[in-house]
């Protein structure tokens, strides 16, 4: 391919010395346009002007391309192209030395020291032979012409600029002196020039310079020289060298702070941070951003210390903290061996200047602390090799192509690690302390240390006295302070950097003791205009966390625990939206309540209708699916609960149990109403809240203690006339006592109930019918029990529940199994199974998978019975029935028995065993002897055996009907197939 020139006189070289001539002007001049547009498409018309500037002809399309044809032929490989755009040109870097010159340019700019740069400026003047297509005038490249000469001479002044800086002053002096002649007016030669010759011991001539360029301009242009020139002037009038040389840097720089000894945890993270700067592609960015005290900077030093092998040029360690950029910049530059004369005043040339100095190094460069994202861009790299890591508060959305870690609290195990490193054995010793610690301290690394600090070097100090002052909400930040260590001083550097708006979001945020908040809830509660523009800010501030949208698809936000103390300390600023928040959260879960199925077995105490404040629309999708709403709000509302006054709290929390019975989480519900009980003076809501109490006991199969709770909370309904009350517990007590083999108790309770139901004009709940039906049965008396069921199914079915309809049939199905109508018993659970699960209602199938195994059993279908007690035990184990999974694992391990795994069913039985007898159900303990005495007779233990029968024998009550029943089906297991 053939080699051109264009900085000079029209030149093509074909093979190596042999230089092709082009015989006609335009031929000249079509090239000459092509070669300083080479590589770009260059349009037609573009070329008609430059070949024809007056008028062209007619035919000139068909002349241009003659043109191209003849240049083709004389200058071999010669490759145009011709499409849509116009005509391009191509020509590989080394093939044009406007290329040369221009690539030799940009290696002179990265280069890391003057020496080098020099270098490569001369390689790059020396591809001028003279002025561009000299010999050659083409009116329509005149402005390209007069823009490389301005080119050639602005990297004439940047040589002279690299060896001055170098010292190589001796030998610019001609050349400077040729080029101000040329140009008397450019103040940037003359400044070079008196340089130079100051140097050279030539002040006097350095001044005269000064003296003719400032007569030329006021004489020429009317103007004074600029500010460089006069700080060159006063430089030589001082005697002092105007552009101090500039010593190479020094490889390997290395300035982070050292490693801690006790770092702990963050594997994931460090693995993360140093795979992604250890890319090797460009210039890899990580953002690691996080709330006040979450470790940043420590994990950054840990990751950089962990990169240095990566990194062997070096090492910088630059604390932003809000420093102003010019000074940054500064004392880089003078770690990177730039004297303090030399450093520009300019920012935007430091920063050149800074990166020319990391040009082609492997340096990583760990920016600590950042505020600004222009202030990141303003100091990375510009050549690949190089990374950078940067920790800030902020988020930092602005820096485009960033890899962004946001650090979150350490693990449990994470902090106890910590804890126990800086604390020493006694925090394994005083595990639950260590943990109360942990827990008040959020499991940030700020506060651990702290408060490990403080158990060092008071040896004295007990975990458990440590941990009761965090606990107090009030003193835990001023307890979390040791030395120069604060975690609200750490809080307090992101809270000042916030806008007004910004603030009084955060004060009103931090009052509301919620774990998270629903965006709905934040704007409420923010309360202004420009929500939006101050809870994002907090966001970006780290000082709120923007969590992923919920089940309801509403999203998120969550702030730290320590943070929110913070935020709750300062003065009251507005009130904000708080009251709306409440009144809005109290019509949802009244509206989420009515559209799932009440399983509680407890009243809903009578209120007026909760105003809803939110708009329909916002209302209607929330509410969409009523248990994902229940399920994203759960802990909220357990919160709330407390914070509530008595009335509103009984209201709000009897809406949340609907979800919660429902779904089993009675440990809530438990906490709930234990919160309501220690917060109510007045003993009607109290006597409620120990109701609900004993219900949850019940569930638990703690019998006798939920026995005794029922009745005490009867004697204080019946006390406060709050019969409709009564009645339920009431029904509960005579299940209960169902479960403690006390029928005949349990049928007066029963009545009792109902009685209390009828005067009270409420509907008798099938409850009460179902506790008669199975205390009848207890007492043998099958049919009265079969016709009471039969009466509750008629009713259920009258009323249309499929849930209602599906428990009836439960009861009904298990009486028509002991008066022998098998077929009847058989179809009636089906269906009951089938109902149920059509509903939410997972205790009630529960309840009724275990019933189709004993029929099933019973009626001889072995794999049938044990697949539905086994899906009957999963199901209560999600629930925590305690009760109800240990009868479903006794008739599992029945089937061992049958199965010829006896030995493996011995076990499971004893410890079911022990279980029974703590909660003081009669008949499901005999019965499980019953089953123990087949597995022991299977192993042929026949001591165990004997002791087994007696202890059955004991608890059996010849009039239970039900538990003779389950003996048949129990029985019926445990034979081989």
């Amino acid at each position: 391919m053939a080699h051109f020139g264009v900085l000079g006189p029209l030149a093509v070289e074909g093979a190596p010395g042999h230089w092709v001539a082009l015989r006609g002007e335009r031929q000249r001049t079509l090239l000459a346009v092509l070669l300083l547009n080479a590589d770009q498409h260059v349009h037609v018309d573009v070329l008609v002007e430059a070949l024809w500037p007056e008028r062209p002809p007619k035919s000139y399309a068909s002349n241009l391309h003659t043109y191209l044809s003849r240049l083709r032929d004389r200058i071999d490989g010669l490759r145009v192209e011709h499409g849509p755009a116009g005509y391009r040109l191509r020509v590989e870097a080394d093939e044009l030395d406007l290329l040369v010159f221009r690539a030799a340019v940009a290696e002179g700019r990265r280069a890391a020291d003057p020496v080098a740069a020099s270098r490569h400026y001369r390689r790059a003047l020396a591809q001028w032979r003279g002025p561009v297509l000299a010999g050659l005038h083409v009116p329509r490249l005149d402005a390209d012409v007069a823009r490389l000469e301005s080119e050639r001479l602005a990297v004439f002044e940047d040589c002279v600029d690299a060896e001055l800086t170098a010292g190589r002053h001796g030998e610019l002096t001609g050349e400077l002196q040729a080029m101000i002649t040329e140009h008397p007016l450019r103040e940037r030669l003359a400044a070079q020039l008196m340089t130079a010759l100051h140097r050279a011991g030539r002040q006097g001539d350095s001044l005269e310079v000064y003296r003719r360029l400032r007569a030329t301009l006021v004489e020429e242009l009317g103007v004074e020289p600029g500010a460089e020139v006069r700080r060159v002037h006063a430089a030589v009038l001082r005697g002092e060298d105007p552009v101090p040389r500039m010593p190479p840097p020094t490889w390997p720089v290395c300035q982070l702070p050292p490693d801690i000894g006790d770092f702990t945890g963050r594997d994931a993270e460090l693995a993360e941070l140093t795979g992604v700067l250890a890319d090797g592609r460009g210039v890899p960015v990580a953002v690691l951003s996080g709330e006040p005290g979450a470790g940043k900077s420590t994990l950054a030093v840990r990751a950089a210390h962990r990169l240095r092998a990566r990194f062997p040029d070096g090492q910088l360690y630059v604390p932003l903290g809000g420093r102003d950029i010019g000074e940054v910049l500064a004392d880089l530059l003078r770690a990177l061996g730039v004297p303090g004369p030399a450093v520009p005043d300019d920012v935007r040339a430091r920063a050149a200047v800074f990166r020319g100095r990391l040009a082609d190094r492997r340096v990583l460069v760990v920016l600590d602390d950042a505020v600004d994202p222009e202030h990141v861009r303003t100091l990375l790299p510009g050549t690949p090799g190089g990374a950078v890591l940067v920790t800030s508060r902020r988020r930092l959305s602005g820096l485009a192509g960033a890899h962004r870690l946001p650090l979150g609290p350490l693990s449990d195990d994470e902090a106890a690690e910590l804890l126990n490193r800086l604390a020493g054995a006694r925090v394994a010793r005083e595990r639950a302390d260590a943990g109360r610690i942990i827990a008040a301290c959020a499991r940030l690394p700020l506060a651990l240390r702290i408060a490990g600090s403080r158990l060092a070097i008071r040896p004295h100090l007990r975990l458990g006295e440590l941990a009761d002052r965090l606990e107090d909400e009030v003193r835990r930040l001023d307890e979390l302070t040791v030395s120069d260590l604060a975690v609200r001083s750490s809080i307090a550097l992101s809270y000042e950097g916030l806008r007004p708006p910004a603030r009084r979001a955060f004060r009103l945020l931090g009052r509301c003791r919620l774990a998270d908040l629903p965006a709905w809830a934040v704007t409420t509660l923010v309360d202004a205009p420009d929500a939006d523009e101050a809870v994002e800010e907090l966001v970006e501030a780290s000082l709120l966390e923007a969590r992923g949208p919920d089940r309801t698809g509403e999203g998120r936000y969550r702030m730290h625990d320590l943070v929110r103390l913070y935020a709750a300390e300062g003065p009251p600023s507005a009130e904000g939206g708080a009251s709306t928040v409440v009144a809005a959260t109290l019509a949802l879960a009244d509206a989420a309540a009515a559209r799932l199925p009440r399983t509680v077995p407890m009243p809903a105490p009578a209120h007026e209708p909760f105003a809803q404040p939110l708009p329909d629309c916002l209302v209607e999708r929330l509410l969409a699916r009523p248990d994902e709403w229940f399920a994203a709000e759960r802990a909220n509302l357990v919160r709330l609960i407390g914070s509530l006054g008595a009335r509103e709290a009984l209201l709000l929390l009897d809406k949340l149990s609907v979800y919660l019975y429902l779904h089993g989480h009675y440990a809530d519900m438990r906490a709930a109403y234990e919160t309501l009980l220690a917060a109510t003076a007045d003993r009607g809501t109290a006597a409620i809240a120990e109701a609900s109490l004993a219900l949850l006991r019940h569930a638990r199969g703690q019998y006798e203690e939920a026995a005794s709770a029922y009745r005490q909370c009867a004697k204080e309904l019946e006390a406060h006339g709050d019969r409709r009350t009564h009645a339920w517990v009431s029904a509960n007590l005579a299940h209960c006592l169902i479960g403690l083999g006390r029928a005949e108790e349990a049928l007066q309770t029963a009545a009792h109930a109902r009685e209390l139901f009828t005067v009270d004009g409420q509907e008798e709940a099938l409850l009460v019918r179902a506790a008669e039906s199975a205390a009848l049965l207890r007492l043998g008396r099958v049919a009265d029990a079969r016709s009471v069921d039969r009466m509750a199914l008629a009713s259920a079915r009258a009323g249309g529940d499929p849930r209602q309809i599906g428990t009836a049939l439960h009861g009904f199905a298990w009486s028509s199994l002991l008066t022998g109508d098998h077929e009847e018993a058989v179809a009636a659970i089906a269906e009951s199974v089938s109902l149920l699960r059509g509903t939410v209602a997972r205790s009630a199938l529960a309840r009724s998978l275990r019933t189709l195994g004993a029929i099933a059993a019973a009626t001889g279908s072995r794999a049938r019975a044990t697949a539905a007690f086994e899906e009957a035990r999963d199901l209560a184990r999600e629930l925590d029935e305690r009760p109800r999974e240990l009868s479903c694992t006794r008739a599992i391990a029945a089937a061992w028995i049958g199965e010829g795994r006896a030995a493996q069913a011995i076990p499971v039985l004893r410890a079911c065993l022990d279980e029974f007898r703590e909660m003081g159900g009669k008949p499901a303990t005999g019965l499980t002897w019953l089953v123990l005495q087949k597995a022991c007779e299977a192993t042929g233990d026949e001591e165990a055996a004997a002791e087994a029968a007696a202890e059955a024998a004991k608890l059996a009550d010849p009039r239970d009907a039900s538990a003779a029943a389950l003996r048949g089906a129990l029985l019926a297991l445990t034979e081989g197939s």
